[in-house]
């Protein structure tokens, strides 16, 4: 019951804690004291030294743990047309945790005319024996948190323009990893999970949103955006309540969302948060069709160093086994260990401790 293709049986969502060699060399950049060709050549070193890692503890897949991102969606949005970086005065709170005071908004008509992460694949492709995955932010996050209010008025007079565009743009953007050999692309999500939560859906009135409308709006899109993908590309989407420093901003089951994102997005497979109480029940898995779809379940934590028991984490599968056939399931981390370059709150040797259980843990239920 192994699966050949992904999402794999034992996998993970994308990012990985930051080495010191690599968050030095980022600082000293930042500085001016260190060019950009010097920078790179550290990147490149450290990427292909956890993609080894990845390899050796036994993963099918390996990602490049976003080494030359600041965050995991910052980076990609702002190579997009249209699309600006700014200082915002105030990071987003995470329990009492500030990020950097950064955002994007919507400056100009959005669209894809090239990108930086495709040379960042083809790097990471050319270095892995295993199926390489590439990460990027979902087309509905460059929404949620920005909200109609960072959406200049003027490029778009309308949101549907808008919508439009953002899918036109990523129907692009997925071509061209197409054609830079990527088979394994990874939509990252919060907007989804977000909207689970009353407090984060009256937030996105307040930005001038209708919360009510997003589900519908965010699945017509997204399905835009894959039209026409080549059959032999796996497209996964992950979605999260919010992942920095091992905090979060939002609490609630999938309920909400549940019969939009599982039964009418088509995409392959879906990474869920759940590995604590605040994603709720597997009871929305109902919506989740039969057939060759899969559900990765995020089960084990990367917020905290602590090994899971492997007993409490198959009584868990098992019970989720009452809504979507174990065949159709699969295991990871609920996020990724480092969703900003300042990362989770946990050692290196603990971060690979979490992803080496998880390969044994497949092994164990579903196989060798």
């Amino acid at each position: 019951m192994q699966r050949t293709k992904p999402p794999f049986r034992a996998d993970h969502v994308g990012s990985l804690l930051r080495p010191a060699a690599l968050k030095q060399a980022r600082a000293k950049h930042a500085e001016g004291k260190l060019d950009d060709a010097a920078l790179k050549a550290v990147e490149d070193r450290e990427i292909e030294k956890i993609v080894r890692k990845q390899e050796e503890i036994g993963l099918k897949l390996a990602t490049d743990g976003e080494f030359r991102r600041s965050w995991w969606h910052f980076d990609f949005y702002k190579g997009l047309d249209g699309v600006e970086m700014f200082d915002t005065g105030k990071g987003i709170v995470f329990a009492g945790v500030e990020t950097k005071a950064e955002a994007v908004r919507i400056v100009g008509r959005v669209g894809f005319s090239g990108h930086a992460h495709l040379d960042h694949f083809k790097f990471l492709k050319a270095h892995t024996k295993v199926t390489p995955k590439m990460t990027i932010p979902a087309p509905s996050t460059l929404h949620f948190r920005q909200g109609r209010q960072n959406v200049s008025k003027q490029a778009y007079p309308d949101m549907e323009t808008f919508f439009d565009d953002v899918a036109v743009g990523y129907r692009k953007a997925i071509r061209g990893f197409y054609d830079a050999g990527c088979r394994y692309l990874q939509m990252d999500d919060t907007a989804w999970s977000m909207m689970c939560d009353p407090k984060e859906r009256e937030h996105s009135r307040e930005r001038g949103d209708d919360p009510d409308a997003l589900p519908a709006i965010y699945a017509a899109m997204t399905n835009k955006a894959l039209e026409g993908r080549p059959s032999d590309m796996i497209v996964t989407m992950h979605s999260c309540r919010g992942n920095f420093r091992s905090t979060f901003i939002a609490s609630g089951g999938y309920e909400f969302v549940a019969e939009h994102l599982l039964g009418k997005v088509d995409i392959d497979g879906f990474f869920l948060e759940y590995d604590t109480d605040r994603s709720g029940g597997f009871e929305p898995l109902r919506f989740f069709p039969k057939g060759q779809k899969q559900v990765v379940l995020g089960l084990v934590t990367s917020k905290s160093g602590t090994l899971e028991s492997k007993d409490a984490i198959k009584r868990r599968i098992d019970e989720a086994t009452k809504y979507v056939a174990l065949d159709q399931l699969a295991l990871s981390p609920q996020c990724g260990f480092a969703s900003t370059e300042e990362g989770n709150v946990l050692a290196e040797d603990e971060q690979w401790a979490k992803l080496r259980m998880i390969v044994e843990l497949a092994d164990e239920v579903w196989g060798r």
